[in-house]
């Protein structure tokens, strides 16, 4: 182990001590384009010694890979990891290339019992909503997720991508631990209403996408510098005019990246680490990666402390980024606060 580990928070009011940088597992078998195997696997464990307990999955990632390519990691180091899964995302009866919502009963059950079996865990710390199916009520989904809590296969509950009222009810049925939505320099709408509410709950804030999806490190200027099978080439933000918008919105974050010593990705997740100060609440972002030495960058951004003019200086990109997260909004909070 090294000395370098990074501090801990309580997830959510009852929950475990996890580091104050989770690790988003995603990119390790889906989305983002080739990944090596054996890196992977290196990353995780190199999280692990830096502090980084909480890892994030889903069901949808994949289509079960990235929770199977996860579940050897998370037993040998079942009591010192916390796993989150999720579930919500179906595929399609008529098409097996796109997904539908499914929050009823009888699919969170089924999602459940498929998750345990490929982490080969006898219960999941956290486990989330993924994505909110409007025709069902929350309060009627968040009663099954707490089933589970009392059977044992789950220890705590969270959702994503809800809004302000939608936690409300949620967390009437049953504490919610944490809530997970895109939260970064380019994306801050759950500023106006899912934070406080969050806030006032004693819910955990888990910012995903902190980087902007890697836009925000500029590792990438336009979708045509990804790779084919990239999702990112799909959404608005990173095509056409928008990407040549947003790429000169990097220019604050490279002045102060440089006073700093620090690279535009350790500027863009101190911002998103230093809201738990300036909002008041718990919070745990969990950008993404699949090599050791940026799971090291990105926990070296905890400890950078950014002054006060260089917030003001980094405060205007999110009201100038150009396109929406999503091509749909319509599953996405801000599509329906």
């Amino acid at each position: 182990m090294t000395d370098n580990r990074i501090a801990t928070v309580r997830l959510g009011a009852a929950g475990p001590e996890v580091g104050v940088q989770g690790l988003g597992c995603m990119g390790m078998s889906f989305a983002y384009g080739p990944s090596d195997a054996g890196e992977s696997r290196a990353t995780l464990e190199r999280a692990l010694e830096l502090g980084v307990t909480l890892y994030d999955t889903a069901d949808a990632y994949g289509a079960g890979e990235n929770e199977k390519f996860l579940s050897p990691f998370f037993k040998a180091h079942r009591d010192e990891v916390v796993i989150a899964t999720k579930f919500a995302l179906a595929i399609h009866p008529d098409d097996p290339t796109s997904r539908i919502i499914r929050n009823d009963a009888p699919y969170i059950r089924q999602c459940i019992e498929a998750s345990l079996k490929r982490l080969d865990v006898d219960s999941i710390d956290l486990y989330y909503m993924h994505r909110r199916d409007v025709n069902v009520p929350i309060e009627e989904t968040v009663g099954v997720m707490a089933e589970l809590v009392r059977e044992g296969k789950v220890k705590q509950l969270g959702l994503s991508e809800v809004t302000a009222t939608e936690l409300r009810a949620a967390h009437a049925v049953h504490p919610i631990a944490a809530v997970q939505s895109e939260w970064s320099l380019f994306s801050r709408d759950i500023e106006a209403k899912v934070v406080p509410a969050a806030r006032e709950l004693g819910v955990t804030l888990v910012p995903y996408s902190p980087l902007g999806r890697g836009f925000l490190t500029g590792s990438f200027a336009k979708a045509e510098d990804l790779t084919p099978d990239d999702f990112r080439r799909q959404q608005p933000r990173y095509t056409g005019e928008n990407a040549a918008t947003n790429a000169a919105l990097l220019d604050p974050i490279r002045t102060v990246a440089e006073a700093h010593g620090a690279t535009l990705g350790q500027i863009a997740l101190a911002w998103v680490q230093q809201r738990a100060s300036v909002h008041g609440l718990p919070i745990v972002p969990i950008p993404g990666t699949r090599r050791p030495t940026r799971v090291e960058e990105n926990a070296a951004a905890t400890r950078i402390e950014l002054t006060d003019e260089e917030l003001a200086l980094l405060e205007p990109i999110a009201g100038q980024v150009a396109g929406d997260r999503y091509a749909d909004m319509r599953f996405a909070s801000a599509g329906r606060e």
